[in-house]
């Protein structure tokens, strides 16, 4: 968001180049070989392994740390793509400690797991270093796959089914791929350009052409994709955000927390990237506190998290709630806004307190704010869709929806959990459906 008359407190160059630096740096710099032979060796390669049940993708975990522990960091990383091909990422962004890590008997045991996570980026990336694809396409089939939407479902989804020797065109309507890991995943999570060095060696599988800055409803239309494409994956995710609600959003210096976090993405000089002096960011889930902690590192001096319901309700774990609150964070629960104030621009907002089930207490406070940033969820734009269930496509078995020869995966689609690695299983699961259906046609 660019700082305009009516938003003083919202300026560029708040710190110095080393503190952008060292603020944005790695959020978990890699292991380098003996640190994960040694954290490797902590695993009990448990036989009924809980952390593969608890893995969206259900990636043989004891088997890649085994192979870890072995010295076979390329072959560990084999276990994992397998399952997972955007591993790496995965790695990176997973909010293990409530998946795989909860899981692992060693946390039960010790309150110490294995860290799965951090082991899991050290296979991915020396494959990845190394260079060259560990999967090769089968014999072309003929039939043509139109998946719209370059995020982590449609690029699981294109992946696999040109693994399988179908042909792939994936259609976005940003300018580059990568979708949420591109555009909106925070900074310091996937440094250096790692979502578009994924999506690059992702598509040296061949037989995926790219097509950017085409989007479904405009340069697009369904009926058209399914009269040229033998089938067609969505995976979309959602395009539209929720309001506040509150009279006097439209202010200045209220924008969506998504903006903020797909422009502090695409800037090429943080310096440049303006931020309020007392920065609120409204919502508990990932966005919000990827949102909350960046304006923090950018300079912001007042950085205040408000979430409607208690803390055991948000959506972000507790290591990100932890994490918001190391970087200076405030975070508040039970409180609802109900007003925001200022003449043209924001200066203040107003909450009430609330209790869990959203009743008002009657009890209200006003905090100050320069910066305002929803993150109350998002919704599904589009008319051109298939039948709809709780606002997301409605899809059954692996993400067959209303229409016939027409899937869905990731956040748009009704049933997931809005994770990375969920949305990479279903579009990887909608893969092997959609081949399942091709090849019996014959």
């Amino acid at each position: 968001m660019a700082a305009n008359a009516l938003t003083p407190g919202i300026v560029a160059g708040r710190l110095t180049p080393e503190d952008y630096a060292r603020n944005f740096a790695d959020l978990h710099p890699r292991l380098d070989a003996h640190e994960a032979r040694v954290e490797a060796d902590r695993c009990y390669f448990c036989h009924d392994a809980p952390c593969i049940t608890a893995c969206p993708t259900s990636i043989d975990i004891p088997l890649f740390i085994r192979q870890i522990a072995t010295g076979t960091p390329e072959a560990a990383a084999a276990t994992i793509f397998d399952q997972n091909i955007l591993g790496g990422m995965c790695a990176r962004v997973c909010p293990t400690e409530t998946l795989c890590e909860e899981a692992c008997v060693r946390e039960a045991a010790e309150g110490k797991p294995v860290k799965i996570g951090q082991l899991q980026r050290y296979a991915t990336d020396t494959l990845m270093a190394a260079g060259g694809h560990p999967f090769t396409r089968a014999a072309p089939t003929g039939r043509r796959v139109a998946v719209v939407g370059a995020g982590p479902a449609g690029l699981a989804c294109a992946h696999r089914l040109a693994m399988k020797g179908h042909e792939v065109v994936i259609f976005d309507a940003r300018p580059k791929p990568g979708g949420l890991n591109e555009f909106g995943i925070a900074a310091y999570k996937t440094p250096d350009g790692f979502a578009q060095a994924e999506v690059a060696w992702l598509l040296e599988i061949g037989g995926i052409a790219l097509r950017a800055g085409t989007a479904l409803g405009r340069e697009l239309t369904l009926e058209a994709l399914r009269a040229e494409y033998d089938a067609i994956f969505l995976g979309i995710g959602l395009g539209g955000v929720n309001a506040l609600g509150a009279p006097g959003e439209e202010k200045e210096g209220v924008e969506d927390a998504t903006g903020f976090i797909a422009e502090l993405r695409q800037a090429g000089d943080l310096r440049a990237l303006p931020v309020g002096r007392d920065v609120v960011v409204i919502g508990g889930g990932m966005t919000a506190i990827d949102a909350a902690v960046q304006a923090k590192l950018l300079g912001a001096l007042n950085v205040t998290l408000v979430y409607r319901r208690g803390r055991a309700r948000m959506n972000a774990s507790r290591y990100e709630q932890d994490l918001a609150a190391s970087k200076g964070v405030r975070i508040i629960t039970n409180a609802s806004p109900v007003a925001v104030h200022g003449n043209g621009a924001v200066r203040e907002i107003e909450f009430e307190y609330t209790d869990d089930d959203l009743r008002p207490t009657g009890e209200r406070f006003r905090l100050a704010a320069d910066q305002v940033l929803r993150a109350i969820g998002q919704r599904l734009a589009g008319a051109d869709l298939p039948e709809r269930e709780g606002g997301k496509i409605r899809v059954s078995g692996a993400g067959r929806t209303s229409l016939a020869r027409v899937w869905a995966g990731g956040d748009c689609a009704a049933g997931g959990d809005d994770l990375t690695v969920t949305a990479v299983a279903e579009g990887r699961d909608a893969a092997e459906d959609i081949h399942a259906m091709l090849m019996a046609e014959g």
